[in-house]
Parts: C-alpha cells; structure tokens; sequence
C-alpha cells in the first residue's frame, strides 16, 4: 500500500484524535491549548488521511502527543510507519530526547522502538498511562 506522510495543519487531526482516542467525550476535549506551536504530521493511504500525531519542542527535547490512527485501519502498520517518520526526523533536528505519555496498554508496540517507562501510571480520562521515552544523538 503507498502511504505518504505530510506536515499537516493541526485542526486536521482532530477527527481522527476524537475517533481514535476518545469517542465517548466531548469533541473539543481532543483540542491541544498548545496545537497552533506544534508540528502535525499526518500519514496517508490512498489519498485518505489515516494517522496523526503531533509533535512539540523545548530546545532539543521533543514530545509527541495524541499519536491515533482510524479505528479501522488500525493494526495494519500506518502507526509504526508515522512513528518511525517522527523518530527520524526528530533524529535529523538534532533532538536528544523524545518523550511522550503512553496507554499502559500500547507499552509494547513502543518497546519495539527502543522506548522505555520511565515513571509510575498514572490514571487520566479513566485510561491508564505511563511516561516513555527514546534518548537520541548522544
């Protein structure tokens, strides 16, 4: 399947956010205070938007937040592909960290990129999370 991968507006990943992340709450619930500073990128598979995430900097410490792929195309490698997208370009940005609040539950597929817990879970929106992050450049 061809997918392309494009910096995108933020207003863009919202839908997909809601869907993915939190159906059962209010839509605006899914909007970031810090959307408009932040880089979006979106993946797409067929010309059809399918994974969004959105990526914020301090210096070279970079964090990835509400990462979603549709409901119905999830599983099928879209999220790891975007992934390794924001990894790398983290990577060439000279980034020494990217850091991010993970679903307990997705720990694993993250593990597989070299991330690590690095705290306690913490409960948010009734959802269990844990802060991961990935060191690169040192």
């Amino acid at each position: 399947m061809e997918t392309q991968i494009e910096q995108i507006r933020f207003d863009l990943t919202w839908p997909i956010r809601h869907e993915a992340m939190y159906p059962d709450l209010p839509f605006d619930a899914i909007k970031l205070a810090d959307d408009p500073n932040g880089l979006h990128f979106g993946l797409y598979a067929n010309h059809q938007l399918i994974a969004v995430v959105s990526l914020f900097n301090v210096g070279n410490i970079y964090q990835f937040r509400k990462f979603a792929t549709k409901t119905t195309e999830q599983g099928k490698g879209y999220g790891t592909i975007l992934l390794n997208h924001v990894i790398n370009y983290v990577n060439e940005m000279g980034g020494q960290k990217l850091w991010f609040n993970a679903r307990v539950s997705a720990t694993g597929f993250y593990n597989k990129f070299g991330m690590i817990q690095t705290d306690q879970p913490y409960i948010s929106n009734g959802i269990e999370f844990v802060t991961m992050e990935l060191q690169l450049n040192n």
